[in-house]
């Protein structure tokens, strides 16, 4: 028989109960302050579920009641400095960190709602309904809660999805030489999700202070926890990755409190993240003012068992056995609670003069439907004292430089001048440069602010985004190839590309994502896609994509000035390239929004970027056609040079699209499309398009090369250009 021994996890792992010596020993006002909060917040949601029983909620209403005991337990404690993330299930969350940064815990009993608090409450439950003064102008809703000067850094759709961009955060805070943390709150559904548990082990290897809080309702819809998952005891997720965890009464605010400061003092004195699970129970169905039971997935016995375990009558309970409060205070603190929610509404709606005996939004209070779009990306102010520099109109010095070597040289000098940079992705700290040299001799010199990382896209690049959120660094983040985005897709498309315009139009993005196009290398399907055309038709997303190593020193230098979130594209084919470039100078940007004239010509516009902008040219000197080749360099809708496109279609009346890439994700499709609305009339025949083939690249070098476009594509496509002139 082998000889066994009994291994002990890393990390501590216990159950906090609280007893009457707790309660005893509690502070008077810290029991005040949760019994107002429950309270208010036990009022703002049966308010929310009346007016969506009028049809006033457009979409969702995921009550928290039942659940407030753990939101208010492990808020209430917090600094407005500390910061807060949720699930969609998070008003009880958002209000608890608002009253809290407004009231600076000091509630009083008998005088519940002040000026701010009633402000809160309004502006809360105006976001709710979507309209123009909620915290995000109405386009959060229910689900995308987010007010930063509280802590608050939103709330989230995607389950799991918040996760990252809360560690981000806590990124930022300990980087920053604060002793602030960061809590994330889930549901028992989003353990199971890649991105929390990727998550887990990034906060718990670079010891992060952020709380994984795990809101254990039991129910994911009306799937059980024990039907999910081998261990319905969700803390133990935790111990795997070496993260101290609680378990705790969340129906028990105070005991929840007394986790949280033995979390917290564990996450304020560097000993890295936390994991705080919250037995909690949602009084309703996923969504509405129905019992789960009426559903079919929940007994009524179950229901009332954890009913009688009510937050507010506990606290109510144990403040009176104390003498700190009687049943005519208690029921004093429900009257002032309902009445701030009932003039909170009565601010917002008014008799329906259409409808007897019912309500309907003030029409006055909706946002201006001319506000749709206002806020999907940054205004470019940011740019405007900026000394930009085109390398085709330069006629000074110049040096002779690798295009790899431009792409490390820029980073290198930014860094050097700008603290705030940190790049982050796999093995970019090591192999002399990672895996391309494009980040050589950077870990040496900035070692805090090179981050090579897990291979864990999700986790990695919604810390970007965190810490993009943040506005205290700019994240600089490398998919090694950008078949991996779609591992990162909710994170690059649901949070990223969104977060400024979900949350209100207001607040920016400053993140560099970038990655490189190797068709051509041998790496197969999963290894050599182009991303432009996905992240062309992404809202909130810019994109450049240059062809030299000048180029690439102004655009990255843009790219990096710029509030908004940008994909660098680049391609392996432009590392090994020697190009000129203005000696000495890595200061200057590529004008924003400018294309380039590769080659002045008359009869074709040929439209291309990257490395087929080299092939679009030596097909055009084949064939002799009097083409004009345009490097877009800038991809993006909202950055793309119309001027310099539309001028020359004027001219040539004929459009060429040149790209290398597979067919269904193409870029050019997008483009062709926006070209022919916008300059449909000067067309003198259909705009050609030049694409690899259907499938992605295989690995077989014949296969391969089949599949992708060069310089015989490009000259097929003009030879058909050629016959659209011979028929015109």
């Amino acid at each position: 028989m082998p000889k066994t021994r009994r291994l002990d996890p890393a990390a501590p792992w216990v159950q906090i109960t609280t007893t009457p010596a707790d309660w005893k020993a509690a502070d008077p006002k810290l029991l005040a302050a949760m019994l107002v909060e429950l309270h208010l917040i036990r009022a703002f949601e049966e308010t929310v579920l009346d007016l969506a029983g009028e049809g006033l909620v457009h979409g969702p209403a995921h009550s928290s009641i039942g659940q407030e005991g753990g939101a208010v337990g492990s808020i209430v404690g917090l600094s407005s400095t500390d910061a807060i993330n949720g699930s969609h299930r998070g008003h009880h969350q958002f209000l608890a960190k608002a009253i809290t940064h407004v009231s600076a815990g000091e509630l009083d009993l008998t005088n519940l709602v002040s000026e701010s608090i009633q402000t809160v409450l309004q502006r809360t439950l105006a976001e709710i309904l979507g309209l123009a003064q909620g915290y995000c102008a109405g386009r959060g809703g229910s689900m995308h809660l987010q007010w930063f000067e509280a802590g608050a850094l939103g709330t989230n759709a995607i389950v799991g999805g918040g996760v990252p961009l809360g560690a981000g955060n806590a990124w930022a805070q300990k980087h920053s030489g604060t002793s602030d943390i960061t809590l994330s709150y889930f549901g028992d559904g989003a353990v199971n999700i890649g991105s929390v548990l990727e998550t887990m082990n990034l906060a718990a290897a670079w010891k992060l202070p952020f709380a994984f809080m795990i809101e254990n309702n039991l129910y994911a819809v009306s799937t059980t926890v024990a039907e999910a998952t081998g261990e319905p005891r969700l803390s133990g997720r935790g111990l795997g990755f070496g993260i101290p965890s609680w378990r705790v009464d969340g129906m028990d605010p105070l005991a929840v409190h007394l986790a949280m400061q033995q979390a917290g003092e564990v996450m304020r004195t560097g000993g890295g993240p936390a994991v705080v699970e919250l037995e909690v129970y949602r009084f309703f169905h996923q969504n509405g003012a129905y019992p789960g039971s009426a559903f079919g997935y929940r007994s009524k016995e179950e229901e009332a068992s954890w009913r009688a375990r009510d937050p507010l009558e506990r606290v109510a309970k144990e403040m009176i056995a104390l003498g700190l409060i009687d049943e005519a205070g208690v029921a004093s603190v429900r009257d002032q609670a309902l009445a701030a929610m009932a003039d909170a509404a009565a601010q917002l709606t008014e008799a329906d003069p259409d409808s007897a005996g019912k309500r309907r939004i003030l029409p006055d209070l909706w946002p201006d439907t001319d506000f749709v779009d206002v806020g999907l990306r940054g205004d470019t102010s940011e740019l405007a004292e900026a000394r930009t520099l085109d390398p085709l109109d330069y006629d000074g010095e110049v040096e002779r430089k690798k295009f790899v070597d431009a792409v490390a040289s820029v980073m290198d000098r930014r860094m050097g001048e700008d603290e705030r940079i940190v790049l982050m992705g796999e093995d970019i700290h090591r192999l002399s440069g990672g895996t391309n040299g494009a980040t050589k001799g950077l870990s040496k010199r900035y070692p805090d602010r090179v981050l090579g990382t897990p291979i864990s896209e999700n986790a990695f690049a919604g810390l970007g985004g965190g810490m993009a959120l943040d506005g205290r660094f700019r994240p600089v983040v490398e998919f090694m190839y950008p078949d991996f985005l779609w591992v990162a897709a909710d994170q690059v498309f649901n949070q990223i590309g969104k977060a400024r315009h979900m949350f209100g139009g207001v607040n920016p993005v400053p993140l560099v994502l970038r990655t490189k196009v190797a068709m051509g290398s041998g790496y197969g399907s999963q290894h050599l896609m182009d991303p432009a055309g996905i992240f062309a038709t992404s809202p909130g997303w810019r994109i450049v994509a240059p062809s030299t190593a000048a180029d690439y020193i102004g655009l990255m230098n843009a790219a990096l000035a710029l509030q908004d979130p940008v994909l660098v594209i680049e391609h392996v084919d432009l590392y090994g390239q020697t190009d000129e470039v203005p000696t000495g100078d890595l200061d200057y940007q590529l004008p924003f929004g400018k294309a380039g004239i590769r080659r002045v010509g008359n009869d074709v516009t040929v439209i291309s970027y990257l490395s087929m902008v080299r092939h679009s040219l030596e097909a055009v000197e084949q064939t002799g056609i009097d083409a004009e080749v345009i490097d877009l360099r800038w991809l993006d809708a909202a950055s793309l040079d119309w001027d310099t496109i539309g001028e020359s279609i004027r001219k040539t009346n004929a459009v060429l699209i040149v790209e290398q890439g597979a067919r269904g994700t193409s870029y050019g499709g997008w483009l062709a499309d926006e070209i022919q609305r916008r300059f449909f009339d000067w067309l003198d025949q259909p705009i050609e398009r030049v694409t690899g083939g259907e499938a992605s690249p295989s690995i077989s070098r014949v296969l391969e090369r089949a599949a992708i476009a060069r310089t015989e594509e490009v000259v097929a496509g003009l030879e058909r250009v050629r016959r659209g002139m011979g028929e015109r």
